[in-house]
């Protein structure tokens, strides 16, 4: 089968977060299994814009900010619409991760016209929203792409009451979970433990929250060392500020996506403090490679967490989660037999065989179905 997937934006700093890497993760597992599979995107940041990420082959189209003030839901990159007129023929279906943005919207609305088979994964992206570019974008194309769509792939029922919400109840809506690869195991020694923050500098993500849990750690005596991996969305100013000059609290910037679970398994305990987030990726990264992790009641990972026992489920202020940390780091077997329960989790219920046996069978139903 011949696969297309489009995804906002692919940068060298992983600034769009768990999207592009769920794109990058499904292409590389649906090519291992003898589908030709290609990713489409916006990118800024290379040097050299590179033609294949790990095995998987990508056309990178320069992104542009179109509506400035209004993050990625006004970047375009008018590169990749005229790419996909001219080569749409080339493929069965197109999946398309969808957000409200002048990247991928577009791009779906020209599938609908031509008539490509095409199927939608949302990520959490398309909700009722106040933001000054949802009701235009939506009246013009979220509505019509979203109706068109041969599959609207969802990971929580949040979110399929939120995509309900915002298409109407006539969509042709399916469970997706975000699967990830088969990664080196933690391996940390035995010298002072860290505590990772990895994702977007976002006040979403909520950094200066880490920042402040980590103060009240450090100042109750514990030792460790506390560390944020990301790229800067909006927080590094006021990050900066927080951390102030203690070298016990370290940002060290971005990372190269396919580089993360590597720098993960490094570390003692992985937080995420933010909130309202539908299904972190970085969670289940974490997991995958046998650390235990402490996300917010709120996250949509936290009943899995809590269910399987693959670290703490806390309240998200800092001094809760300044308890749960402290926990885990007091007490390391316990910490470890939760890493080696995470593992299996991910390896059990979100390895890429899943994800990818449940994709093709919807890519050959909506074939069919278009044919």
């Amino acid at each position: 089968m011949r696969i297309l997937q489009v995804v906002t934006l692919i940068s060298p700093d992983g600034a769009y977060g768990g999207p592009a890497r769920v794109a990058l993760n499904q292409s590389a597992e649906l090519i291992r299994r003898g589908h030709e599979t290609i990713i489409a995107a916006g990118t800024r940041g290379y040097p050299v814009v590179p033609t294949m990420l790990g095995e998987v082959p990508v056309r990178l189209f320069r992104a542009r900010t179109l509506v400035p003030g209004t993050g990625f839901a006004g970047v375009g990159a008018p590169g990749l619409g005229r790419w996909f007129r001219r080569h749409r023929a080339e493929f069965d279906v197109v999946h398309i991760h969808l957000g409200r943005d002048l990247v991928v919207l577009p791009l779906a609305v020209a599938a609908r016209r031509y008539g490509a088979p095409y199927a939608l994964q949302t990520h959490g992206m398309v909700a009722p929203s106040g933001h000054p570019l949802a009701g235009p974008l939506d009246a013009v194309w979220t509505h019509k792409v979203l109706r068109g769509a041969g599959t609207v792939f969802y990971l929580t029922p949040t979110e399929r009451e939120q995509l309900v919400a915002v298409g109407g109840g006539s969509l042709r809506l399916m469970e997706l979970g975000n699967g990830v690869p088969h990664s080196t195991p933690n391996a940390v020694d035995s010298g002072t433990p860290e505590v990772l923050f990895a994702a977007r500098m976002h006040p979403r993500k909520r950094p200066t929250a880490f920042v402040e849990m980590a103060r009240l750690l450090l100042d109750s005596g514990v030792d460790a060392r506390f560390t944020l991996v990301g790229p800067d969305e909006g927080e590094g100013t006021a990050l900066r500020r927080s951390i102030g000059a203690d070298p016990r609290i370290v940002w060290e910037g971005a990372l190269e996506s396919a580089a993360v679970p590597c720098r993960m398994a490094a570390a003692s305990v992985y937080v995420l403090p933010s909130v309202r987030e539908p299904y972190p990726m970085s969670v289940l990264e974490a997991m995958s490679v046998g650390v235990p992790v402490v996300v917010s009641n709120d996250c949509g990972l936290a009943p899995t967490v809590s269910r399987t026992g693959s670290g703490i489920v806390s309240d998200p202020t800092a001094p809760a989660l300044a308890a749960a940390v402290g926990a885990l780091l007091g007490d390391r077997s316990w910490a470890v037999e939760m890493g080696r329960r995470g593992r299996s989790t991910v390896h059990r219920e979100f390895g890429m065989d899943v994800i990818a046996d449940r994709l093709l069978a919807t890519y050959t139903d909506l074939v069919e179905g278009s044919s």
